[in-house]
């Protein structure tokens, strides 16, 4: 049968793997699964050091994405692992901080140190990625960040990294436009609805939202981190050539159902 996604042979460089909760993690295990090579990027020693452990001998570099310095020097380092000739068909950012150490405020009273952190973090490494890592690419190579599935709502949970993930759904559409000046490069977004992860148990009130969230999914089951790894495989792959400058939204329909007859009655108990 054909490779639907025709990953083999592809090399993909991926940001974030944490632990095996991580949707990078899962990113690695469809990609390798198709055939792709993977290198992997985390944010430092101790993480590589225990990341390395749950990768099966795969790859893995360290670069501080709040550090210029590191991101500027990470194609060097690729260079003097793989030689000058390495090229990626594919980058996969799922990186994302905020600092919620003084609990959940109301968003007008978010401390501008943690809202430009988290900026900086989560969504501008994703610009500085793509402008340093461009000699690394194949002119069709492709970007894929992890995103969330809405950023209309102002979900109490998430406290002020929905505005962050709204500049960032905005940035990709940017990269996008000013890429293709030069390549086919394309940059995409998987707008996931409320996960499972280690990243989202820290969060104030999160997981009473992702209860929330799976009963109003219209079949009654939360979206997985695996489920979120195969869209963001096929949209690293030739398959979605023809997919630029989007957000593909992963939700199970909840955007559909907040209404729910079901949920309405229980409300109304």
């Amino acid at each position: 049968m054909r490779d639907f996604l025709g990953l083999a042979g592809k090399r993909i460089l991926i940001f974030g793997v944490a632990n095996r909760k991580s949707v990078a993690y899962h990113i690695v295990q469809v990609c390798r699964e198709a055939g792709a090579e993977c290198v992997c990027v985390v944010r430092d020693q101790a993480t590589r050091e225990s990341t390395a452990k749950i990768l099966n001998g795969l790859e893995v570099l360290t670069c501080d994405v709040e550090q210029e310095s590191e991101i500027a020097a990470l194609p060097a380092q690729l260079v003097a692992r793989f030689g000058q000739s390495i090229k990626f068909d594919g980058v996969v950012h799922s990186i994302a901080f905020a600092d919620y150490s003084e609990g959940m405020k109301p968003f007008h009273e978010t401390p501008k140190r943690a809202f430009l952190q988290a900026v900086d973090i989560s969504c501008f490494s994703f610009v500085e990625i793509a402008n340093q890592m461009r000699p690394l690419l194949n002119s069709d190579a492709a970007f894929v960040t992890i995103s969330i599935s809405t950023t209309r709502m102002a979900s109490e949970s998430y406290g002020y990294m929905g505005p962050v993930k709204a500049a960032l759904d905005s940035t990709l559409v940017f990269l996008a436009k000013s890429f293709s000046g030069f390549s086919k490069v394309r940059f995409n977004a998987v707008g996931a609805s409320p996960l499972k992860t280690s990243a989202s148990a820290g969060i104030p009130g999160y997981i009473d939202a992702y209860l929330y969230a799976e009963k109003a999914t219209l079949r009654g089951q939360a979206v997985t981190t695996a489920e979120v790894a195969n869209v963001a495989a096929f949209l690293l792959s030739p398959a979605s050539s023809a997919i630029n400058a989007q957000k593909l939204i992963v939700d199970a329909g909840m955007e559909t159902n907040y209404f729910d007859r079901e949920i309405v009655r229980k409300m109304n108990l």
